[in-house]
């Protein structure tokens, strides 16, 4: 088969989530060719890019950017969009303003192809990621118009900006590139930064939230022990849901777990993460106490064994399409596992507003799986105490910066603490 210059990564919105073998031996091998993180950003980027699926001009127009802007990053610069700085969008939009001349096409094709005698789906050979003009036939020099541009850097932006939601990139350097660029003034490409949506739950919601996990986990456990499970790995470690779901070339395991044999502490081993790092977590007794409930259920030992190859967060029933078809103890996906739990969250939202709790009900609707990931750090710097620098390396920080922004309390916790104020401590002393 001929495969493209520019191998298509995205096919029709109805196809997205079916899994497309060409596009995963590409991805596959870019994260063997060293930008280890390849497969997280192409599990990440079709989440996003489905998310659009109301819009089709909206969709097929984010697919042909973002898949340009993700050649740009694996087969030229060479680099993780986890290393994309202001410089590397400023060397981008310098690549998109001067392609090369064996990138630019002439006239629409389809990115998919079906093969008549398999009816399996292949990426277009004839696809290329920029369009030229001929005039009677002869081509004209390429140019890209300022309209084009803005709209080509407003994508990214909203891209790095969902990256940014999903914890996956500390900055955005679209909306960076934007906001010095001469594009500046346009205040349709800025992003709301008022610095006021709530990042994690509160005590309160979060109760809600492991009380409605727990008494579905005993109710229904053959759904919803991997779900109280799951949840409090995620909040316990920090962990992104990428870290914990099944993509081309990561398939996470009971032997990630791993007990020091010196002092006797468990933790959890993440063998590749944001730009391709490596990192351990520290695992506290409850969670401990967790997995032992969770290994029980699944008629394992109770502790996990060297080399132990058992799925971390398994289905229940055989896999229906992708790469898993068939398949019944394999690991949920990316987007099996965010719906599984944002169903939860809505739950926990229906029992808090139940209970009268009108106004967490509402903030609880508007927080997802990523969010927990969070409330663990949020907990743990101003609640539980833990060092910022014990924090900063468990959450994969790069900078303590980063962890420093959590130590914050939610507006209605700072509102409850600032209403016995006194402004006279010393009041009544004679």
């Amino acid at each position: 088969m001929q495969l493209p210059i520019v191998i298509p990564l995205f096919d029709s919105i109805e196809y997205i989530h079916d899994g497309n073998p060409v596009v995963n031996q590409h991805i596959t091998q870019i994260a063997l060719s060293g930008i280890e993180d390849a497969s997280v950003v192409f599990e990440l980027t079709t989440d996003w890019l489905s998310e659009q699926k109301f819009s089709e001009n909206n969709y097929k127009a984010y697919r042909s950017e973002l898949t340009t802007f993700l050649h740009w990053c694996f087969d030229v610069a060479k680099i993780s969009v986890t290393a994309v700085g202001r410089k590397e969008i400023n060397q981008y939009v310098d690549y998109c303003l001067t392609p090369p001349s064996k990138l630019i096409g002439f006239y629409n094709v389809a990115q998919f192809k079906v093969d008549k005698e398999s009816a399996l789906r292949y990426p277009n050979p004839q696809w290329l990621p920029f369009r030229g003009k001929k005039i009677d036939g002869v081509v004209q020099a390429y140019r890209l118009s300022e309209s084009a541009l803005k709209t080509k850097i407003a994508i990214l932006s909203s891209f790095f900006a969902y990256l940014m939601s999903e914890d996956f990139v500390e900055k955005n350097p679209a909306q960076m590139w934007l906001n010095k660029s001469r594009f500046s003034s346009s205040k349709k490409f800025r992003l709301d930064n008022d610095g006021e949506n709530q990042l994690a739950f509160t005590e309160l919601q979060w109760s809600y939230v492991i009380s409605t996990v727990t008494k579905l986990a005993v109710e229904q456990p053959e759904q919803h022990q991997r779900s109280l499970f799951l949840i409090k790995l995620i909040y316990s470690c920090y962990l992104r849901v990428s870290e914990v779901s099944a993509r081309a070339g990561y398939t996470p395991i009971m032997d990630q777990f791993k007990r020091n044999p010196q002092t006797g502490i468990w933790s959890f081993h993440i063998p590749t993460s944001k730009g391709g790092k490596r990192r351990t977590v520290s695992m506290s007794n409850a969670l401990l106490a967790a997995l032992v409930e969770y290994r029980r259920y699944l008629k394992l030992p109770d502790y996990p064994t060297p080399k132990e190859g058992h799925p971390l967060i398994i289905r229940q029933k055989a896999a229906g399409r992708g790469r898993d078809v068939g398949a019944i103890n394999a690991n949920l996906g990316i987007r099996q596992i965010r719906e599984e739990v944002d169903k939860i969250i809505i739950l926990a939202a229906i029992s808090a507003e139940n209970d009268g709790f009108k106004e967490d009900a509402m903030q609880m609707r508007q927080l997802s799986i990523h969010n927990i990931r969070h409330t663990g750090i949020t907990h743990d710097i101003n609640i539980h105490g833990r060092p910022l620098s014990h924090v900063q390396a468990d959450a994969g920080h790069e900078s303590i910066d980063t962890t420093s922004q959590y130590l914050h309390t939610t507006q209605i916790e700072r509102h409850q603490s600032g209403q016995n104020k006194s402004l006279d401590t010393l009041q009544g002393i004679e």
